[in-house]
């Protein structure tokens, strides 16, 4: 799960440690790379790369970076390995441009084919530069700026919220399908974020984008429009009178039961991403004609897989072993070999023991699936 954070002042001031501050309270989504952007008299300052908010800003002198509007973003890997390359923000084609995102546009690899026929220089398998490359696409074609977006808008498909600068302009904007997104109203400065710990920090005056909405903020105001028709909506801010604790839970007593309530819209946002996601019928075939068929995982992961095996048998017809990875290892692998399968599910990213169950399975030459970044491994 990605975080996005934008900040718009109205002087050139020291957003590094805005920046860092705000990817910091993101921290807590899960991620593999960090990426922050100033824009700074016409000119674009990006540093991005693999790695912890802690090392990354180290590495790249982070708390440096100045200017008069920035954008950090914490990437977890969906479209892409983790990669500098893959971090974001990313740059348009010029570098005039620059944008992030949180969440799946899932038409992301035909859009980038696109792209690319149309002479646009596309850097990396991310998501988020397909987001950036959209609005370029209209802006290369004479669009305004948010005529590009209300277009923009409408190829990409998927839950996601995104925001983009122009190096020569005063502004950020902001769009969302499907995705959280919070704008923040400051003394002489405005902010978004994907949520709202990062923001409460800085103000508590704060306006709730719904789904379909453009947002331009600068630095004294911000104005909402509709992605239909362009035209402004009104709406007031809010004052937020919670605190912290309470806001970063979402307004249930603890992170558990916020979870719990939080699946429903998580699976819904996993469906739609795997159902526009070309990865997904070659997987299916190599599980229909498995000679075998297990699924490996360790705690909840090995839940899950047990529950998916009851699924796979009443949707599918097909019988599918769940099994613990220290189990796999003494049990079937020894007997395992490349006509049978093994879905490796893995939790809060990759467990020790799914590993070892997957280093002794590959071994044996078993077609082996990380189902978490949906490639084949032989």
């Amino acid at each position: 799960m990605c975080g996005i954070f934008g900040y718009v002042t109205n002087k050139e001031e020291a957003l590094g440690p805005i920046l860092i501050n705000a990817a910091e309270r993101l921290t807590y989504r899960g991620y593999d790379s960090v990426g922050a952007a100033t824009i700074n008299n016409g000119k674009i300052d990006l540093r991005k790369d693999v790695g912890k908010v802690d090392s990354v800003a180290a590495k790249y002198n982070i708390a440096e970076m100045r200017g008069q509007r920035g954008i950090t973003q914490l990437r977890w890997a969906t479209f892409g390995e983790p990669s500098q390359v893959n971090s974001q923000p990313h740059l348009d084609s010029n570098g005039d441009m620059v944008g992030a995102h949180n969440g799946n546009v899932v038409n992301n690899v035909e859009l980038r084919l696109e792209f690319m026929a149309e002479g646009m220089t596309v850097r990396s398998q991310n998501d988020g530069e397909t987001c950036v490359h959209a609005v370029e696409r209209y802006i290369s074609r004479g669009y305004e700026f948010i005529d590009a977006i209300r277009l923009a808008y409408g190829d990409l498909q998927g839950d996601y919220a995104f925001v983009i600068g122009r190096a020569n302009d005063d502004k950020l904007y902001a769009f969302k399908k499907g995705s959280g997104m919070v704008i923040g109203i400051g003394d002489g400065f405005t902010c978004l974020s994907s949520d709202l710990p990062s923001i409460l920090p800085l103000t508590r005056e704060v306006i709730r984008p719904q789904d379909g909405e453009i947002v331009t903020l600068w630095a004294d105001r911000v104005e909402v429009r509709s992605v239909k028709d362009g035209k402004i909506i009104q709406r007031m801010p809010e004052t937020v009178t919670e605190s912290m604790d309470a806001v970063q839970k979402g307004g249930y007593p603890h992170f558990m039961l916020k979870e719990i309530h939080e699946q429903a819209q998580v699976a819904r946002e996993l469906i739609h991403l795997l159902d526009g996601s070309p990865d997904v019928q070659p997987l299916v075939e190599k599980m229909k004609n498995a000679r075998h068929l297990y699924l490996i995982g360790c705690g909840t992961s090995y839940h899950a897989a047990a529950v998916g095996s009851v699924y796979i048998a009443q949707l599918a017809g097909l019988t599918a072993i769940p099994v613990l990875a220290p189990q796999f290892i003494a049990q079937y692998a020894p007997a395992v070999g490349y006509e049978d399968v093994g879905i490796f599910v893995s939790q809060s990213g990759e467990t020790k023991d799914v590993l070892n169950a997957l280093e002794a399975a590959e071994k044996r030459g078993m077609a082996c699936l990380d189902w978490r970044t949906w490639w084949a491994r032989r």
